[in-house]
């Protein structure tokens, strides 16, 4: 249904807007132009359609003065609300061109508008703009704030209407909600949910069941007022949560309805009528309806819930993010409210219903006006004496009035996130005063009075600006027990006096710039944090201390005197202890231990051997060996990973009964002690890591006297076989991880283990598919990089089964039978092949990539990756990992839209800073919608031949925002090119934040959400999360051998060294990026975790020029003596690639076809018979370029690929199908960048130097040897001389199928005796795998180019051959010279 006529008038009922105009273009008062584009949401999550694109005289006005721009004014129309699920009609949307000086105010004149609404981030609440603001300025400032510094792409970016997702501006009409007539006086609960002066902009109306509940409604007789004045109506009557609904029956659907509030009134019976009841409203302006009932049980139906509602006083009243300037008139007629919540809203001091008016509420105890930007502190507030509880925080305010003292009986005061230095002494008044919050402030000291304030017993003073710790003005406040000082810039501390303070029990001291800290003088200190300082020294009095936590400083030396008998926590984790102090080994009641990451050499045996640790946390250091256990002990969990043990005590199962954790990975551990003796097994043990280790086949039988192991980790070891019978007892087995050994077959006996969910025994020698089909509870099956032949699976397989991996597994096929029935799996990974019709894959010879992606303990992956090996052309690549941590919409949305991003940014700026930054920026604001409240970090990675650095041939441009990182490999020794942006590791970001004045919380998150300063998408939290990324380069040696990039899953439990080293020598990057997840695993990373490997192969041995001048082959094909540097072993990369495929039976299509359309390029088809009858120049790869450039284009193209339809949509009985894809029947539709793709050696080609002369070679005299430059076409292709009859057979269309297959699509499949010619036409695209790329036909425009330095040569071979062989006079066309042309892809 459209618009709605509007109901009767009330109190609140708007004018009617004036037509809109009908011009697409129209002058408007004050010289504003007004464009009218009526927008429509689209399907996708991005705000409207490109169709609000302006036109070209538009663009030419804004191109003069970079100070002109558009704003886009939405919500033009007064759209209402209907009363049942109709739709509204589009809103329309009206395209302004204004200035920077152009204010509101004539804006508004131009529209016949009152006024403005700022909204952001499609919040519900919307400021309305001033009448001297400025949009557009607005606009320009925002986009400047998110990172954009050119003025002229400042403006660009104006003009996207996708921009309204962040940032956009609505008309004054609000969205009124017509189903209740307008009225103005509504209690308090239904305001509470509809309040009607809400400028609730959407363009769905609001429903009336979606509202509130319905309690009765019926259609009846209806009279209004008292008096006999009105006359007797059907009317549709509504009880409506505390409200009476009355509307006409023929109007009810158009919004014209009347609203009575219940609350606080009378309902009676009417006795001069029979079963009627009058309803009346209160206040002194009460209206009356009376009601006639049908029947005695409607009546007393009716009856009964009426008096309920007209019983009911609410004490609460929740107004908040209803964008109000004032309080609804009708709560002033409720004296029961007590609780008045206006949070987030923009409340004004001047206005009939503003903050001066709130002393009314003459019954109100709690206010909470917090995030109103009020500036300046409301002086009526304090007359309302009644006040327990006051919430003024995030409003700018910068001193407090005197007046706040007259608040007597104020117990709770929040004054967090101001900018207040100071306190008046007046405060000190408030007696009664127990909770002070003060935090994110500008104090540099800690306030005198808090001295006055005795009901306090905190001080919370986190983020402010204090720079000294004084203890003597703490001892003067002896009714203070907790301190809270984190996030200040505490560097020193001042103790006045030897006086000890025997109150404060609990101190936080988090996140500041301490170097020593002694706090021995307070001897009632039960609790201290003082994590991430800078921190050499500690002392402390051990009287009272229960919990200590330092990590992340640089202890050298921990003093606790006397010794703790209360502590039970201590945490000394990431500092630079050399021994575990003497007095945690004397505390008695320690039950946790934490002294990882530190430069520990042994392990007291008083600590081993305590009768209180239950947990001990030891990994990360230099210890040698562990103390002999001569007595039980109660440990329960010991974590001894990355330390320097070649064996364990051979009493360690034996005396650690409890023991459930066991992590000794990352050791030289080439054995493990024997468990329990006896007949049965006493042994707990449940978790046991033992990833990366030496131990051997001999190991085994010592894992059966285990059995109640849940999770088994013995990857990168050293075993060769696992005995069917040892396995056959571990029959509570729910994760076994076995990969990276020499393993040749998992034992039969597996398909005992019926409570197994996940085996990963990836990069092992398997050989036969293991019985695991079976498994009644198998979900993760991880058997990539291994020797898989074939796959032996049961008619059904199990419905646990989501995730099974199949890639690196380069002898395995797949019959259909086997892919129909994998087809149901969630996710299916398995290896695709080429066509028997295609030539080999054309890949970079300098880089390739593998990546694994595992969600760990969560039931969702939440993490993404980018990989292009082929970009722009294949002259670069793009390497990108997104990590949405608990969202995987984002992830995924990045995924397939930021190389395109990167394509079209590349194209407008050779400035690496600028293009990437801007990539950045136009993907966060393409994520639209789903960015508002979702958000990612994003790390991408761009290679690209190196124009700045004459010495180097490529360069490496790394991005990032959040946690992601990349780490090159250069020597042997790892290189950092990322940046954390986080609370925890960034300072600067910190107090960035901290200066926006954001709420961090205790958990260093911002406002809760997210500990990332810097990521893609959570617009909502602007200015404090910013898109603005990381940005550095670096020129790629012969030195630099890998690249990793990781999320921060990974880069927590894998430092940066050990990284590198891991994956340094093995030869496959899929296997090492497996290796690489599954150490984190194995480290204790339970969350998703991703790895991405690429190795590098820059040098002079990587050289792939085709030079001009080589020996022209004969039939049988060229001789090759060019020797390259061998690539590494042959790989199959992630999904993201292109060449390993990873399908979701759960994915719609358009999700695989963004997946697919954003690795487009890495993909070619084989050439066709046009390509392999035409030379093309010599080609050079970027170590060697062409001394001229060219220019990147762009292709885009569109394919549908269908089981019974070739590449351009026709049938085709030829098509052969695509291993690895899983169609089920059904089309799938991509849209795909197909860019021109890098070329290869020639294969069997004479070698030639770079400097050398490049002549015809004398044994093939009658050789032409032409470049061909495609205008049209996607790639060319290098072709080989054939005698020119044949050349002019083929050219004619009715003749090709005389040396070829044509197929459907155009392409010409080559007969065996011309195969020949095809083994060179590498630059021809290849339909694989899944993508397409346009057939390579020889179009009208195409050009033959010669280079300059062999024109007269060949000019004068040319000439030689026509002579030998008399053919007619070529056409005047034939024989224009063409203007010289490169081929500049490398």
């Amino acid at each position: 249904m459209g618009e709605v006529e509007p109901g009767p008038a009330g109190p609140l009922e708007p004018p009617e807007p004036p037509e809109p105009p009908e011009a697409p273009a129209s002058r408007r008062p004050g010289g504003i132009r007004v464009l009218k584009r009526n927008m429509k949401h689209n399907g996708s999550r991005n705000c409207l359609n490109r169709r609000s694109r302006f036109g070209s005289r538009e663009r030419d006005w804004l191109r003069e003065d970079v100070k002109r721009g558009c704003v886009y004014l939405y919500g033009a129309e007064a759209t209402t609300a209907a009363t049942t699920t109709t739709t509204s009609s589009s809103s329309d949307l009206h395209l302004v061109l204004c200035t920077v000086e152009t204010p509101a105010a004539e804006i508004c004149a131009g529209e016949g508008r009152e006024s403005l609404y700022l909204q952001l981030h499609g919040d519900l609440v919307s400021r309305r703009l001033e009448p001297t603001e400025r949009p557009l300025e607005i606009v320009y400032d925002y986009l400047n704030k998110l990172g954009f510094d050119d003025p002229v792409r400042i403006q660009e970016e104006a003009t996207d209407p996708d921009l309204g997702c962040m940032i956009r501006f609505y008309g004054a009409f609000l969205c009124i909600h017509r189903s209740f007539g307008g009225c103005k006086r509504i209690n308090s609960s239904i305001q509470r949910k509809i309040f009607l002066c809400r400028p609730k902009f959407t363009e769905k109306p609001c429903q009336m069941d979606h509202l509130d509940r319905i309690l009765l409604s019926g259609i009846y007789n209806v009279r209004k007022g008292k008096t006999q004045l009105h006359k007797w109506a059907e009317r549709l009557v509504v009880l409506c949560g505390t409200c009476l609904i009355v509307s006409s029956v023929k109007d009810c659907q158009t919004g014209k309805m009347h609203i009575l509030p219940l609350v606080g009134g009378k309902v009676e019976e009417v006795k001069r009528r029979q079963y009627s009841l009058a309803f009346s409203s209160a206040g002194a302006q009460a209206q009356t309806y009376h009601i006639s009932f049908e029947t005695l049980a409607e009546y007393q139906r009716w009856q009964r819930q009426a008096s309920k509602v007209v019983s009911q006083r609410f004490s609460t009243v929740d107004l908040s993010c209803y964008s109000l300037e004032e309080v609804p008139e009708h709560l002033f007629y409720s004296q029961d409210i007590t609780y008045l919540n206006l949070r987030h809203n923009f409340m004004q001091l001047e206005r009939p219903g503003g903050l001066g008016t709130l002393y009314k509420f003459s019954q109100l105890k709690g206010l909470n006006l917090s995030h109103n930007k009020l500036g300046l502190f409301p002086i009526l507030l304090c007359e309302i004496s009644t006040l327990t509880e006051l919430n003024l925080s995030c409003n700018g305010f910068h001193d407090l009035p005197s007046q706040i003292g007259n608040l007597l009986n104020l117990q709770t005061l929040c004054l967090d996130g101001n900018f207040l230095t100071t306190l008046p002494e007046e405060l000190g008044n408030l007696q009664q005063l127990s909770s002070l919050g003060i935090s994110f402030n500008n104090f540099n000291e800690i306030p005198k009075v808090y001295e006055k304030l005795t009901m306090l017993d905190k001080v919370v003073m986190a983020g402010n600006q204090l720079e000294v710790l004084k203890l003597g003005e703490l001892n003067r406040m002896s009714h203070i027990k907790h301190v809270d000082l984190r996030m200040n810039h505490l560097k020193t501390m001042v103790i006045d006096n030897l006086e000890g303070n025997k109150y404060i029990t609990h101190m936080d001291l988090r996140d500041n710039q301490l170097t020593d800290l002694d706090l021995s003088s307070l001897c009632s200190l039960e609790q201290l944090h003082c994590e991430r300082n800078q921190l050499k020294e500690l002392t402390l009095s051990g009287f009272s201390l229960r919990t200590l936590y330092a990590n992340s400083n640089r202890l050298t030396a921990v003093n606790v005197y006397p010794v703790p008998g209360l502590l039970t926590s201590l945490e000394l984790s990431r500092n630079l202890l050399e021994c575990i102090p003497d007095w945690a080994c004397e505390a008695k009641k320690i039950e946790i231990l934490d002294v990882s990451y530190n430069l520990l050499t042994e392990v007291p045996m008083r600590i081993l051997s305590s009768l209180s640790l239950r947990k001990l946390m030891i990994g990360h250091n230099h210890v040698q060996s562990l103390p002999m256990l001569m007595e039980h002990i109660p440990l329960e969990v010991l974590d001894i990973q990355h330390n320097l043990l070649t064996r364990l005590p051979d009493t360690l199962f034996s005396k650690a009964l409890n023991l459930r954790y066991l992590n000794a990975s990352a050791n030289s551990l080439e054995s493990l002690p024997p468990a329990c003796t006896g007949e049965e097994s006493l042994s707990m043990l449940q978790l046991l890591y033992l990833t990366n280790n030496l131990l051997t086949d001999q190991c085994i039988p010592v894992l059966v006297g285990h059995p109640h192991l849940r999770i088994l980790h013995l990857a990168s070891n050293q075993l060769q076989t696992f005995p069917a019978s040892k396995l056959n007892k571990l029959e509570q087995l729910e994760e076994l991880n076995l990969s990276g050994n020499k393993l040749k077959t998992i034992p039969t006996t597996i398909a005992n283990c019926k409570r197994l969910h996940t085996l990963v025994a990836h990069s092992n020698h398997i050989s036969i598919f293991p019985e695991i089909l079976q498994l009644p509870q198998i979900q993760f099956v991880d058997l990539s990089c291994n020797d898989l032949t074939e796959i032996l699976i049961p008619e059904a397989l199990p419905a646990t089964l989501q995730d099974l991996d199949l890639t690196g597994n380069t002898n395995l096929v797949l019959e259909h039978k086997t892919l129909d029935i994998f087809s149901h799996i969630t996710t299916l990974k398995i290896d695709q092949k080429p066509l028997p019709t295609t030539d080999s894959t054309v890949t970079s010879t300098f880089w390739s990539h593998g990546l694994a992606e595992m969600a760990g303990q969560r039931n969702k992956l939440c993490v993404s990756a980018l990989a292009v090996d082929n970009f722009a052309e294949g002259v670069g690549a793009v390497y990108g990992m997104f990590d949405g941590d608990r969202n995987e919409e984002l992830p995924r949305l990045l995924q397939c839209t930021m190389a395109d991003v990167l394509l079209e940014e590349v194209q407008q700026s050779i400035n690496d800073t600028v293009f990437m930054a801007n990539t950045f920026l136009v993907s966060h604001r393409k994520l639209g919608m789903a960015g508002q409240k979702l958000g990612s970090s994003a790390l991408l990675c761009y290679i690209r031949p190196d124009t700045a650095d004459p010495t180097s041939s490529f360069s490496l441009t790394v991005a990032n925002v959040g946690t992601c990182q990349a780490v090159l490999c250069r020597g042997g020794k790892p290189v950092p090119l990322s940046k954390v942006f986080s609370l925890e590791q960034d300072p600067e970001e910190a107090q960035r934040v901290k200066d926006q004045k954001a709420i961090i919380t205790e958990d260093n998150k911002v406002n809760g959400v997210t500990c990332c300063t810097r990521m893609l998408g959570c617009t909502y939290l602007y200015p404090w999360i910013l898109p603005k990324p990381h940005i550095s380069s670096t020129p790629l040696t012969i030195q630099d051998e890998l690249l990793v990039l990781g999320n921060k899953a990974l880069w927590e439990h894998l430092s940066y060294t050990e990284a590198v080293n891991a994956v340094r020598h093995v030869q496959d990057p899929l296997a090492a990026a497996k290796k690489l997840c599954t150490l984190a695993q194995s480290y204790g990373c339970q969350d998703n975790v991703g790895a991405m490997v690429v190795y590098l192969n820059i040098g002079e041995e990587g050289c792939t020029c085709e030079m001009s001048g080589l020996t022209l082959p004969g039939p049988v094909g060229f001789a090759s003596t060019t020797t390259t540097k061998e690539p590494p072993k042959p790989t199959t990369p992630s999904s993201s690639s292109g060449i390993a495929s990873e399908f979701s039976s759960e994915m719609s299509t358009s999700e695989v076809s963004s997946e697919v359309g954003s690795t487009a390029s890495d993909e070619h088809n084989t050439a066709g018979l046009d390509s392999g009858l035409l030379p093309r120049p010599e080609r050079r790869c970027s170590l060697h370029p062409t001394p001229t450039s060219g220019v990147i284009q762009r292709q885009p193209s569109c394919a549908t690929f269908s089981s019974n339809q070739s590449d351009n949509g026709l049938d085709s009985d030829d098509d052969q199908p695509v291993e690895g894809v899983i169609t089920n029947g059904s089309k799938l539709e991509v849209e795909v960048d197909i860019h021109c793709c890098r070329g290869r050696d020639l294969e069997n080609s004479p070698t030639l130097t770079e400097n050398s002369p490049t002549r015809w070679p004398e044994e093939h005299p009658r050789g032409l040897f032409f470049g061909i430059r495609r205008q049209n076409s996607v790639n060319s292709g290098i072709l080989p001389p054939v005698s020119k009859d044949k050349m002019e057979l083929q050219k004619s269309p009715s003749t090709s199928c005389l040396y070829g297959k044509k197929l459907s699509n155009g392409s010409i499949v080559p007969l065996e005796d011309s195969l020949n010619l095809i083994e060179v036409a590498t630059e021809a695209p290849k339909k694989k795998t899944g993508y397409f790329a346009a057939p390579t036909q020889l179009e009208p425009e195409d050009q033959f180019v010669v280079p300059r330095d062999l024109e007269e040569e060949v000019k004068e071979q040319m000439k030689q051959h026509q002579e030998s062989r008399p053919e007619p006079e070529p056409s005047e066309e034939d024989r224009t010279e063409l203007p010289e042309e490169f081929d500049t892809a490398l």
